[in-house]
């Protein structure tokens, strides 16, 4: 029998990622995991959607969404796991990014069109079935033969600082804290390996965050070594993930990091004292 794994942080097309929740859960049966969490961007949607088809494959399922947030305008992502999912704050925050990605769409777009390179909502959506971000307005510069690539429009025109780039009203880290508090879950420091700011990180370590991701993509043992250490000084659950998008991030595959069953365990115990099914 094989040795349990969860991947706790995944994306499906309700927010930037190339699989449907259910084919998700298709994907993380094929990888040999018994656990999942699917963490969209701002959004619980998948849940919803994923759970008949993790019951018929008995893979074990547990709310989660990744927030973006901002501390000191630099871009901080969090997140959330086990929370109610009835919860009028988590709903509500959801709602508020909806609102804050569709005005920072329509402002990248408006700043697209000023250096020659017009884009409309309708060819953004053209090929995404759900929520717009970021990677799907640098599909349709692909498509419309504006950059070579995905990578090439973040790192000329929309990557943070570029010349289209727009940050969107801001939420504050503290704020997206309180709400998955607010509802009965537990909050955590998404990929830490990725926080270049000594400072940033300094205070975000600072604030009353129940884990941290210390197991992220592919980065080695020795990557993950700091904040293992960290968390076990500190109490903290440890918990990891791959990232997966599927094909907006092709090297990465479902499972690439995880965490074991006793990890699983504590978020699926909370889970299931805040849900009634």
């Amino acid at each position: 029998m094989q040795p349990f794994r969860a991947d706790l942080h995944c994306h499906s097309t309700c927010s930037d990622g190339s699989l449907t929740p259910q084919d998700l859960i298709q994907e993380a049966i094929a990888a040999g995991l018994q656990g999942l969490s699917i963490t969209d961007h701002d959004t619980i949607a998948a849940f919803a959607l994923a759970t008949s088809s993790a019951q018929q494959n008995h893979l074990a399922l547990i709310p989660g969404v990744e927030f973006s947030a901002m501390l000191d305008g630099t871009s901080v992502h969090l997140l959330g796991y086990a929370f109610s999912l009835s919860s009028p704050a988590i709903l509500e925050l959801c709602k508020r990014h909806e609102i804050r990605r569709e005005e920072r769409n329509n402002e990248i777009l408006e700043k697209l069109s000023r250096l020659g390179l017009p884009l409309t909502m309708e060819e953004v959506r053209s090929a995404v079935p759900a929520t717009v971000g970021r990677p799907h307005i640098a599909l349709a510069m692909v498509q419309k033969g504006y950059v070579p690539n995905i990578q090439d429009a973040f790192k000329r025109f929309i990557g943070d600082g570029r010349p289209a780039f727009a940050r969107g009203r801001p939420i504050s880290v503290e704020e997206t804290i309180a709400v998955i508090h607010e509802a009965k879950g537990m909050a955590i420091i998404a990929h830490p390996h990725l926080i270049q700011d000594p400072a940033i990180l300094k205070k975000i370590l600072e604030m009353p965050f129940d884990g941290i991701e210390c197991y992220y993509a592919r980065f080695s043992l020795e990557s993950n070594a700091p904040w293992i250490e960290l968390a076990s000084k500190r109490g903290w659950l440890m918990t990891g993930g791959s990232d997966f998008h599927g094909a907006v991030k092709p090297t990465i595959p479902l499972g690439a990091s995880w965490v074991a069953e006793e990890t699983f365990q504590r978020l699926q115990d909370n889970h299931l004292k805040n849900n009634v099914f």
